[in-house]
């Protein structure tokens, strides 16, 4: 199939190669950079709605945690891009779409987001190398290539927005755009393992299908509270998420935070629903002696506690 027919269709637009090919407006010697933010799981990981065959929707919740990639445009530098296959797959569909050729030069990335918890580290690489060749080649960022490009890679969560969305993870298709007004200040530790999504998604469906209307009301109450600008009644629906997944990919330390949720004054319990974080949303930066009692509360459950801003707001 030509790489353009990846971004066809009703909900792309194609964009017309540039007519330089093969040139780069940076001069040569001076580096470009595309950065991407991760996650921290999902406020709502469900069906779009209830019903036989649901789609697996997502609200990912951004994190102040980032991928870099790095591209120092040079005549003798190795250009092999360090970030592994999806990346480099990435960069080739880029080209071909643009019909340009990458220059020597030398890449290097840097992640301060860890592999397979759920912080969306692949989708985060992809999306930070794009943004890299967006820059390099001059060319303005547009999310429906970034689209098309993961499409043909990978399911991802959509961290190639700037703002919070409703998303269709498979589908790759932005469903509802939710802005920038909600953040929270979270703490939150990682359980050991990994998860691998695809090889759950029949579970997750499976799932869906029986407890369809308890995640309507659940997504439902959550879009209304990013309607209304609440992170209280976002928190809530974050937990009646994180409830709702308790029963197919369980966290072993869930029920006891649940349990000490009111005691340390956070609003809700949020998770990566298929991966391995778990923590609490909290509506104000924490102070040291907070930050203190949740480090020893979650030691107590033989864990390291991190500390990260979440969201925009």
């Amino acid at each position: 199939m030509p790489v353009g027919l990846l971004f066809g269709g009703p909900d792309r637009t194609v964009l017309t190669p540039v007519q330089e090919s093969g040139e780069t407006r940076q001069q040569p010697g001076r580096t470009v950079s595309g950065v991407c933010h991760g996650t921290l799981g999902e406020l709502y990981q469900g069906p779009l709605r209830a019903g036989a065959e649901p789609d697996i929707a997502v609200v990912s919740f951004p994190v102040d945690r980032h991928s870099w990639v790095h591209f120092t445009p040079g005549a003798d530098a190795p250009n092999r891009l360090p970030l592994g296959e999806k990346s480099a797959t990435a960069t080739r569909l880029f080209l071909e779409h643009f019909g340009l050729t990458l220059p020597p030069g030398r890449w290097s990335a840097h992640s301060d987001l860890r592999v397979g918890v759920g912080m969306a580290s692949s989708t985060a690489d992809i999306v930070a190398t794009l943004r890299c060749l967006f820059r390099l080649f001059a060319l303005p960022y547009n999310t429906d290539v970034v689209l098309g490009i993961l499409a043909a890679i990978e399911r991802a969560d959509s961290v190639f927005l700037n703002e919070f969305a409703l998303y269709l993870s498979g589908r790759h298709r932005v469903i509802r755009r939710l802005g920038t007004d909600i953040g929270f200040h979270t703490a939150y530790i990682t359980e050991p393992g990994t998860v691998d999504t695809a090889a759950v998604t029949g579970l997750l469906l499976k799932h869906y299908r029986r407890h369809g209307e308890e995640y309507e009301r659940c997504l439902t109450d959550l879009l209304k509270g990013f309607a209304s600008g609440d992170p209280a009644a976002v928190a809530r629906a974050a937990t009646a998420s994180a409830t709702l997944s308790q029963n197919v990919l369980p966290k072993a330390t869930f029920d006891s935070m649940l349990a000490h949720r009111e005691r340390f004054g956070a609003e809700g319990v949020f998770v990566a629903h298929t991966g391995c974080l778990i923590g609490y949303l909290f509506p104000t930066r924490l102070d040291a002696d907070l930050k203190s009692d949740l480090s020893a509360y979650f030691h107590s459950l033989g864990h390291q506690c991190s500390f990260a801003q979440g969201g925009y707001g």
